[in-house]
């Protein structure tokens, strides 16, 4: 669904703090939750949306004029075919993303984010038993692989760096950083 459980939403929120990233890229962005929650947090940040879906645009205001923007850039297409200049970023965020794809399509597009140079990724996924078809007529909501917590935290934590987890009773959010790598 383009909506977002609440649960991890403080943590994901404190993490951002923590980081302040200038740059970030939202793939499937749906409503706009995670540039919602961060956007006033932390002025001057460059927001990019990745959206598979041409209609969430509109229907959630994504570039609304009216009031500030909630995305400065937005692609529509599909992440698997994004440019990788796109990751270079200071977070890239896949908030209730991956679960939408194959996962060896997950796992290679969150390899890719890190080769291209993101410096942070968050990833919340649900860790329940949580089936899901079409929903508003778009067929990319449907879910494809349901991902244990262990399993994705093998996925973050062979991406090298440092990485932080909120196990949730419904979430679980990952926040991948790069800062332990080469030090």
């Amino acid at each position: 669904m383009p909506t977002s459980d609440a649960e991890g939403k403080d943590w994901s929120l404190e993490q951002f703090r923590y980081h302040l990233p200038n740059t970030v890229t939202d793939i499937g962005p749906g409503e706009g939750t995670y540039a919602r929650l961060f956007r006033p947090e932390h002025e001057g940040v460059w927001w990019t949306a990745v959206e598979i879906h041409r209609p969430y645009i509109k229907k959630y205001r994504l570039n609304s004029t009216k009031t500030r923007c909630m995305y400065d850039e937005i692609h529509i297409e599909d992440v698997r075919e994004s440019e990788d200049h796109l990751f270079y970023r200071d977070l890239v965020v896949l908030g209730d993303v991956v679960e939408h794809l194959p996962p060896e399509d997950a796992v290679a597009l969150l390899r890719r984010i890190e080769k291209a140079g993101a410096w942070n990724i968050l990833v919340s996924i649900p860790i329940v038993d949580a089936p899901q078809g079409e929903v508003d007529g778009n067929p990319h909501e449907a879910h494809l692989h349901q991902w244990g917590f262990d399993e994705m935290n093998d996925v973050m934590n062979s991406l090298g760096g440092y990485v932080e987890v909120n196990r949730g009773s419904t979430l679980g959010v990952w926040w991948w950083n790069r800062r332990s790598q080469g030090l």
